[in-house]
């Protein structure tokens, strides 16, 4: 196969398996050593997980801001201490609302709302992530956390099972959602099922599961996308070979029309993205992260 180290791979992680180690996995199959991912999913949790390879990896931080969306199972009845479905039942109720009632619970959730995270997470404290305390039967406080709510939209409801479409800002905690959906209704909720199936531009549509990988790869056909396209958000600016050439040395350059200050893209005369720039106050252009640049 043709080279095929840099750039973004959309994977369809399969359930039962961390982010980390369909990462590793996705490693062996490409054969490519420098990667790292944006945003992680539970094990139990499927759908798309944005991969980085070798220079692509410079952008992580812009695909981390991300919006998300999900599709989201709840088990009506139930609360459990990890606020899924692989936790231990905490709190029962037999599920005794009407639909005014849940549309009134989903309306509050709605919007900008404060997150307490939940122990069952990978934020740390004191250098430890707050799940291996959580394990060890610990709770700490938490401060609370604004996150956007942007949709919360029921698609089914039977019985105890309560399907979700969500839309959400980065760090945003569904297992969050779905307890306090769970206290609201006084029944108590956990994630049975949990699918993301977009972040920012990228759409699960577009992903391939791991035996699809192979297959591409056995084919060599190379299935990582641009790593620019993780930047659409930003201008872009286009240099000729003269400042490009100054770019790449580290300094600041003038350019005609350049946009307000402020991050953008950087591109050579042929098209070639060099990387990450910056607008300044005086109207400068200069580079900030370049791709080939360590």
């Amino acid at each position: 196969m043709s080279r095929c180290s840099d750039g973004i791979l959309l994977l369809d992680k399969p359930m039962g398996i961390s982010s980390n180690a369909a990462l590793q996995r996705a490693k062996r199959i490409l054969g490519v050593r420098k990667a790292g991912h944006s945003g992680t999913l539970d094990p139990f949790a499927t759908g798309l997980l944005i991969l980085l390879f070798g220079q692509a990896t410079k952008v992580a931080d812009y695909l981390l801001n991300s919006d998300k969306w999900y599709r989201c199972t709840l088990r009506l009845g139930q609360e459990t201490n990890t606020g899924d479905r692989e936790g231990e039942v905490t709190f029962q109720a037999r599920p005794d609302f009407d639909q005014g009632q849940l549309d009134a619970a989903l309306a509050r959730l709605r919007g900008r709302i404060a997150q307490i995270p939940p122990m069952y997470s990978a934020i740390k404290r004191d250098g430890q992530p707050l799940y291996r305390l959580a394990r060890k039967g610990v709770e700490v406080p938490r401060e609370a956390r604004m996150v956007e709510i942007y949709a919360l939209e029921p698609l089914s409801w039977q019985n105890d099972e309560l399907v979700l479409d969500i839309h959400c800002s980065k760090g945003t905690y569904v297992r969050s959602l779905a307890q306090d959906l769970g206290r609201m209704l006084g029944c108590g909720a956990h994630i049975a099922e949990l699918r993301r199936m977009r972040s920012g531009s990228f759409c699960l549509d577009a992903a391939y599961t791991l035996d699809e990988l192979s297959a591409a790869v056995a084919e060599e056909r190379c299935p990582l996308q641009a790593m620019d396209l993780a930047l659409q958000d930003l201008p872009a600016v286009t240099l000729t070979e003269n400042t490009a050439h100054y770019v790449r040395q580290g300094q600041g350059v003038v350019i005609a029309h350049a946009p307000p200050p402020g991050r953008i893209r950087l591109y050579g005369p042929q098209a070639q993205f060099l990387g990450l720039g910056e607008v300044m106050e005086d109207g400068k252009v200069a580079p900030r992260r370049l791709m080939g640049v360590n």
